[in-house]
């Protein structure tokens, strides 16, 4: 790695000087995915800089996916210039771009597609691999240590993780619930499930759901599923109408993301918090808070979970861990309604709670026991805050190269970018985002569409929904290239 001694370093801003060059580097062939890069300090001494500089540059670097860094691991290159379709080809071989054929040629569209890579910018994945190795490596190694047992698991789940949990609601979500409200579930559609079976049986007939409109469909073919009724309530800049909710009829459930909403990525303020919650307590009906992916906000000071604000005892929390480490551990958690005197309570939140815990023991442990001591290990060591800390500073560096690429295209706007994994970007026609969206998954990008996540025909603009929660700077280029052509050829 001797190459990286040539950086010429501008000392106006020395950090973004060793940055440039080791992009550069990247996207000439001088360094290739694998390559070890030189420890911060011998390079910040080959440079004549402090080593601050260096470390400020590797975050950087690492936050943009060009390298990946690891405590007490040598840092690499992740990203290469074949990779991203760059113009250079290295030692390793690969098609580039001037080995493709011409577009007129015969069959040129399927070799180019097969030559170059897919990018899956569709939402809800997380930066898996972003976690330390050795964190996870040592997090199962304690599954593996944990005594073997002749019983039945708990279906409430065990209780260290249960605590675990709690404990790391009251540091980052607002609230610290009692252990005996605390239990799992297999992921957010698990729970929702769970959660209408249970007032299916209480209630003794279909519970009815409010829902956002657009919003969570898989959520809501979860909620169909286990028996209950869905009706979609129309958005506004804050979330969910509260004066079109009054006016929906009754309703049993109140399904909403407030601190995100999914899709469109507005957040819910206090005010009409509290008059939800006052709304609700006045009509005996159950508020299911569906706290996705708090844990990533971008802009501003982090909102607390709108359980935190609930005094009557009506909001039951779901969370989980698929944003925050890996939706294939399908494992997610609820937190039911506090306790409130019988008197206080009526309609479908009274004795929700029995309700939720019979239907759990009745369904049985849904959460393989080692997948829970391995979790309740990352929460208890602090890894899955450190974790949390690494992906919350890549996921800003996305944002902001979101919110810089589409800043002054023509009929392009991007919404929610305050906080999640996802952007919203919409435009005025006359393409829809169907047509752009197959236009880019023609280029090697998978998006997905916000007229998906509509429940009535007109409830969303021409738009798509792009993840950038497991691509690097250089794919999120690509994705932006195309979404920025896609629309302009409609």
């Amino acid at each position: 790695m001797d190459q990286i001694g040539v950086i010429v370093v501008d000392q106006s801003s020395k950090t973004a000087g060793v940055v440039a060059r080791v992009r550069g580097m990247v996207h000439d062939g001088t360094l290739h995915e694998g390559d070890p890069m030189p420890s911060t300090r011998a390079l910040a001494a080959e440079l004549g800089v402090a080593r601050g500089t260096v470390v400020a540059a590797y975050e950087q670097l690492d936050g943009e996916g060009w390298i990946r860094t690891r405590h007490g691991a040598v840092a690499r290159v992740v990203a290469s210039a074949g990779a991203f379709g760059m113009a250079s080809v290295g030692d390793r071989g690969g098609a580039v771009v001037g080995d493709l054929p011409p577009a007129s040629d015969p069959g040129a569209t399927a070799m180019a597609a097969a030559a170059a890579r897919v990018i899956d910018c569709r939402p809800g994945i997380p930066a898996v691999t972003a976690i330390s190795q050795r964190d996870w490596r040592a997090a199962w190694r304690a599954a593996a240590d944990a005594p073997l047992r002749n019983a039945v698991a708990d279906p409430l789940g065990t209780s260290d993780l249960r605590a675990q949990v709690a404990a790391q609601l009251g540091l980052s979500r607002g609230f610290a619930p009692a252990l005996d409200r605390v239990l799992l579930a297999a992921g957010t559609s698990e729970a929702l499930s769970l959660v209408t079976e249970a007032l299916r049986m209480h209630l003794g007939r279909a519970p009815v759901f409010a829902v956002e409109d657009p919003g969570y469909r898989t959520g809501q073919r979860a909620v169909r599923s286990a028996g209950g009724t869905v009706v979609g309530i129309p958005l506004d800049d804050d979330g969910m109408d509260l004066d079109a909710l009054s006016a929906a009829g009754p309703v049993d459930v109140v399904l909403v993301t407030p601190t995100h909403q999914y899709p469109l990525g507005s957040v819910m303020p206090v005010v009409r918090r509290q008059r939800l919650l006052a709304w609700a307590a006045a009509t005996g009906t159950l508020v299911v808070e569906d706290d996705y992916d708090s844990e990533f906000r971008h802009r501003g000071s982090p909102v607390p979970a709108l359980a935190a604000l609930d005094a009557e005892g009506v909001v039951l929390h779901v969370g989980g861990f698929s944003k925050t480490l890996d939706p294939r551990l399908r494992c997610s958690y609820v937190v039911l309604p506090a306790a409130v005197p019988a008197e206080q309570s009526a309609g479908a939140v009274a004795g929700i709670a029995e309700a939720v815990l019979a239907t759990r023991r009745a369904r049985g442990a849904v959460v393989a026991e080692p997948v829970q001591v391995a979790l309740a290990h990352l929460l208890r060591t602090g890894a899955l805050r450190r974790h949390l800390g690494r992906v919350r500073r890549d996921y800003t560096h996305r944002r902001a190269r979101i919110a810089a690429r589409l800043d002054g295209v023509a009929g392009l706007e991007a919404r929610a970018l305050n906080g999640g994994l996802h952007a919203v970007v919409v435009w005025p026609g006359p393409a829809t985002g169907q047509e752009v969206a197959a236009r880019m998954a023609g280029s090697g990008v998978l998006v997905s569409t916000l007229e998906e996540y509509g429940m009535t025909p007109g409830s969303t603009p021409a738009g798509i929904v792009l993840g950038y929660g497991a691509v690097t700077v250089p794919e999120l280029d690509r994705a932006l290239d195309a979404l920025i052509g896609a629309v302009r050829d409609g």
